[in-house]
């Protein structure tokens, strides 16, 4: 009994997250701010409860949930219609870098190592702080990078040229594996995916790491790399 009662109230939290999430809206991780991170742990925390309880008890933490739902739904119409009040909840943006400068106070405001910030520069692509003109840490804890003028990528725009359009790549093989229906979509059988394999010195399918077909029909592989990296230069 005592197993049947664990079962309902499991399908029954699961159903009335599913409820209380839409009633709050969905949204990525990265974009909560800290007060519905704390409200998303706190209201799945109460599920957790209320689907191992054994004391019969259902009414107490489906109650909480629903409150920690509608507050959290309530602030963020607040927050919506007041500024202020989006500053007080939500924080606000800290610019960290700008000029040549790094804020040593809003780093320690913001709880960001130095280690950090220059690892967030290089997954952006910006391996040296002089092509970049300012650096800001977002509500969401996310940073953004404005570079500078003369280090910004060229856009087609700048030269007045009009590219051609480009279609997404079409996976062939993933971890040593032919993807059958991805194969016949990009128009091609298996004689032709061994040859392309063989003009690129690849005698194997299962030796192939990742293999991909672009919207010219030519075929990139990669295999399996044995030999690791010389060393880690970033630590």
């Amino acid at each position: 009994m005592d197993l049947l009662n664990v079962a309902l109230a499991s399908v029954g939290s699961i159903i009335t997250l599913f409820l209380l999430t839409k009633l709050i809206g969905n949204r990525q991780m990265s974009e909560l701010n800290m007060f519905d991170y704390i409200n998303g742990i706190t209201i799945g925390s109460i599920a957790a409860e209320m689907a191992t309880s054994l004391e019969s008890d259902f009414l107490k933490p489906l109650l909480a949930m629903v409150i920690y739902a509608v507050i959290t739904f309530l602030i963020s119409i607040l927050t919506n219609k007041s500024v202020r009040l989006r500053r007080i909840l939500n924080g606000k943006t800290l610019m960290l870098y700008k000029n040549n400068k790094l804020y040593y106070k809003n780093f320690k405001k913001a709880r960001i190592d130095i280690n950090e910030f220059l690892s967030q520069l290089r997954i952006n692509g910006y391996f040296n702080l002089n092509d970049v003109e300012s650096v800001f840490l977002e509500e969401n804890g996310k940073i953004s990078i404005l570079p500078r003028s003369e280090a910004r990528p060229i856009i087609p725009k700048d030269v007045a040229l009009f590219p051609e359009k480009e279609e997404p790549l079409i996976t062939l093989i993933l971890d040593g594996k032919v993807l059958s229906g991805n194969l016949k979509f990009s128009g091609n059988d298996i004689s032709w995916l061994k040859k392309q394999l063989k003009e690129q010195g690849i005698n194997k399918i299962s030796d192939v790491f990742l293999a991909v077909c672009d919207s010219s029909n030519k075929l990139t592989g990669y295999t399996k790399l044995k030999e690791k990296p010389d060393r880690d230069m970033f630590c």
